[in-house]
């Protein structure tokens, strides 16, 4: 039995004791594994190191002229916000009244075709109410 010598990055060495072939190879692997972590824990405590001071950035005071239309467009945001919001809650209500109008079909379904009609009326009832629903607003961004 002899040792061998495996070379690592950073001028580690790693002597590693030979008992057999595969017991060769689950040493060395354990050694590869482990040069791999101390090079990932070098590379990670760099990389702190290496970034940046962030820098500030100083606001600049706005003009009556901006600070009123931008004023305005955030009003218009928070009215623009309010109604989507108030639209969402109407498409919910309805969605639940027509899931509990196909329960109801459904269970009282006798046939196939009555419980895919009752599927259909469903999925064309809350197609409905998401299409009542306006798109999201886009936040307004300060000048």
């Amino acid at each position: 039995m002899g040792f061998t010598q495996c070379h690592v990055s950073f001028g580690l060495d790693i002597y590693v004791k030979v008992w057999g072939t595969e017991m060769n190879k689950v040493m060395k692997s354990g050694a590869v594994i482990t040069a791999a972590i101390a090079i990932s824990l070098a590379g990670v405590s760099g990389s702190f190191a290496a970034e940046p001071t962030t820098s500030t950035v100083k606001k600049v005071a706005l003009t009556p002229e901006q600070k009123a239309a931008f004023e305005a467009a955030k009003a218009q945001f928070k009215a623009g916000h309010e109604a989507r919001q108030a639209a969402v809650a109407t498409a919910k209500a309805s969605i639940a009244a027509a899931k509990s109008a196909f329960d109801g079909a459904k269970a009282a379904a006798t046939t196939k075709e009555e419980r895919q009609a009752a599927r259909a009326a469903l999925k064309a009832a809350v197609d409905a109410a998401k299409a009542a629903v306006p798109a999201k607003l886009t936040k307004p961004v300060r000048p």
